[in-house]
């Protein structure tokens, strides 16, 4: 029997930290190789970390909410394969792998495979004269149980009073354990789940407050994950690139017809259309159009990066606060295909299991501020790329038509551009387009 230690690996973009979100296994069960161990958050994104070996687990290093850093350790499995025989007078290194490590192995993540990059130490048994034992490692109290919702600064309060988590009864959207749960149950409260309204909680950056009535005079919420990514990125990108904007309001009376009329087709039988659908086809017709809005500034090498494919960003308010996952290759798509592509996004980014994968590499974005009943905004550039493309909400308006005032569905864009490679002419040709495409939609698809 062998003992091998599972080290947090790097699960994408030099990442030097992640938190535990929730354990799949406990001390003692038999995992298979790739079985889910455990849920852990990065700046990025919640991901599923496989297990890299077959055996029983011995220990588990840290508990739901800790921030691990990469290399440390996190699982330990004892597995089936035999160490090499050592001669007593000559002990076998502590750090040697076994034979079967590396042979065949194709790696799982990021941050540990085969060879020298593995990042999964294993440790053989020393057949040596009885020496004094090491300190068992630390295992943490664990349950295999499904992931219960909370914030990290609730599971902590809960953690430093002694309160098990996982017995707490959430009243907050959706189930979730809010800071006033964790209280009642300290102070013995079993209120049930339906005994507050779900306005007393108020969405933060990704969190779930207490109402301004019964919260804590001050919280504070550790900036850390998805919410020190964001701050890192719209500083990064504010204060590193000259921001400039462009707006239009145009005329949505051809999208609206065109989505009611195409909502009763058959082969769109359980696609949800929208507006974005439309706004998401116009930006990549842009691109195609205008070459140098899909372009990045490479600073170091004073170089602009134009690029012939579009990986569509589309900013998505999920439980753990903002990201833009992409959409590889959107302009490659129809708008069966394009509706297709922004659900399966944004429920991906809902359930929050988006994979830091599906963050790379965005050339183009779009921030969909109208189902918040805005009418527009001047959004901050995603560090990378030269534009962003924000849609307010399509609502009637007085429209000039002829010598008339009529009401007419009208929508605004906006446009946040890098200025050091699009100019103010290029901008607003381009979102010119944007809003052309969207005020006769048919006309352009069909025209290709």
């Amino acid at each position: 029997m062998s003992e091998s230690i599972f080290l947090l690996p790097d699960v994408g973009e030099g990442l030097v930290e992640a938190e535990i979100v929730a354990w799949k296994v406990a001390v003692g069960d038999v995992v298979t190789l790739n079985q889910p161990l455990v849920d852990i958050e990065t700046a990025k994104a919640t991901v599923e970390l496989p297990s890299p070996y077959a055996g029983t687990v011995t220990a588990l290093h840290g508990a739901v909410g800790d921030v691990m850093v990469v290399g440390a350790p996190l699982v330990v499995i004892e597995t089936g394969a035999q160490s090499a025989t050592a001669s007593p007078s000559t002990p076998a290194a502590p750090d040697a792998a076994p034979a079967s490590v590396g042979a065949g192995r194709t790696p799982v993540l990021v941050g540990y495979g085969v060879a020298e990059d593995d990042a999964v130490v294993t440790r053989r048994r020393r057949r040596v004269a009885p020496v004094e034992k090491a300190p068992a490692p630390v295992v943490a109290s664990v349950t295999a149980s499904r992931p219960t919702r909370s914030t990290p600064p609730v599971r902590l309060y809960a953690k430093q009073h002694g309160v098990d988590i996982n017995t707490v009864t959430g009243t907050g959207r959706d189930g979730l354990i809010t800071r006033g749960d964790v209280e009642r149950s300290i102070a013995g409260a079993s209120a049930p789940a339906t005994s507050r309204a779900p306005e007393t909680t108020t969405r933060f950056v990704g969190r779930e407050l207490e109402s301004w009535s019964t919260g804590p005079l001050e919280e504070r919420i550790p900036v850390r994950g998805v919410l020190r990514s964001m701050a890192d990125a719209m500083v990064q990108s504010a204060f590193g690139a000259p921001h400039a904007a462009v707006w239009v309001r145009v005329e949505a009376t051809g999208t609206v017809a065109l989505l009611e009329g195409l909502r009763g087709r058959p082969g769109l039988a359980g696609v949800r259309l929208s507006p974005l659908t439309i706004v998401a086809l116009a930006v990549c017709d842009a691109a195609r159009h205008f070459p140098g809005l899909n372009s990045s500034f490479d600073a170091p090498a004073q170089e602009v990066v134009v690029r012939r494919r579009v990986n569509l960003g589309i900013a998505a308010n999920t439980p753990r606060g903002l990201i833009v996952p992409n959409i590889k290759g959107a302009d490659t798509l129809d708008l069966r295909a394009m509706a297709v592509a922004i659900n399966e996004l944004v429920d991906v980014a809902r359930a929050g299991t988006t994979t830091p994968e599906a963050m790379l590499h965005t050339t183009l974005s779009i921030t969909n501020v109208g189902p918040f009943a805005v009418d527009g905004a001047v959004p901050i550039l995603p560090p990378g790329t030269g534009a962003i493309i924000a849609v307010g909400q399509v609502a009637k308006r007085p429209w000039v038509v002829g010598d008339d005032v009529v009401a007419r569905p009208t929508v605004d864009l906006s446009m946040s551009f890098d200025h050091r490679q699009i100019d103010g002419a290029l901008a607003s040709a381009a979102i010119a387009h944007i809003g052309r495409f969207i005020t006769d939609p048919a006309a352009a698809i069909i025209g290709g």
